[in-house]
């Protein structure tokens, strides 16, 4: 059955390539599930986008008749019986799935809203001290090492790819596109790894093409 994806209609250039739907397309790629697209407005938000998810958020999936937000969920949803959640990994692969989303983003989000909201004030809010963008940036690195130490000769967070991964990873490559992985080999490798997938390179290219249909639906109306 053909599940739908529900993201937003446009976003600006900077987040292009982040957008959070990538985690599901990514997931959908990897197990053969054939899925469209829908939108919702990006700005204001609508009453149909809260009623599907209170904070006005994306990725939200419709999958026969349930509606679901939040992507740790949809991962996990999507995954069952499939060998990105195999039975007898399930603890560890969940474990490092709120590890990636709970411990290593919960962290990265501090720092990088610090750094972009000097870009883009208007987006992230004013600027932070350096002090608290240092501190920021510190406990950032602690964490990031303690997870290099984890991968350190494995290729998968938790045995074979798994959700895990595509949680972890995801997570990391905000991180990389702002130079935070330049002195992790470990970590840039495993990165490198994952983007090098067919199913994340289908991924990438499908969500990339809805930001440039959405660029020319905006000037046909403009």
């Amino acid at each position: 059955m053909t599940l739908t994806l529900i993201t937003l209609d446009w976003v600006p250039d900077f987040p292009r390539g982040f957008v959070r739907d990538l985690r599901v397309r990514w997931a959908l790629e990897e197990i053969g599930r054939p899925y469209h697209v829908e939108t919702v407005p990006m700005q204001p938000k609508s009453d149909t986008h809260r009623a599907m998810q209170p904070f006005g958020q994306v990725p939200i999936i419709r999958d026969a008749d349930l509606t679901l937000f939040e992507s740790g969920a949809i991962l996990l949803h999507l995954g069952e019986g499939t060998a990105l959640l195999p039975e007898a990994r399930r603890a560890e692969i969940t474990q490092w799935l709120f590890a990636a989303l709970n411990t290593v983003e919960l962290t990265s989000v501090v720092w990088v809203s610090k750094v972009l909201a000097e870009r883009w004030p208007e987006f992230f809010g004013p600027p932070s001290g350096e002090e608290s963008k240092a501190f920021a940036r510190q406990a950032l690195k602690t964490r990031l090492s303690e997870v290099e130490t984890v991968l350190e000769g494995r290729d998968w967070i938790a045995g074979a790819f798994s959700l895990a991964d595509i949680a972890m990873v995801d997570t990391l490559r905000v991180l990389a596109g702002e130079g935070m992985l330049g002195d992790m080999p470990i970590l840039s490798a495993y990165v490198a790894r994952a983007e090098a997938r067919p199913a994340f390179v289908r991924a990438m290219a499908d969500h990339m093409a809805h930001w440039q249909r959405a660029d020319a639906t905006m000037a046909r109306t403009a």
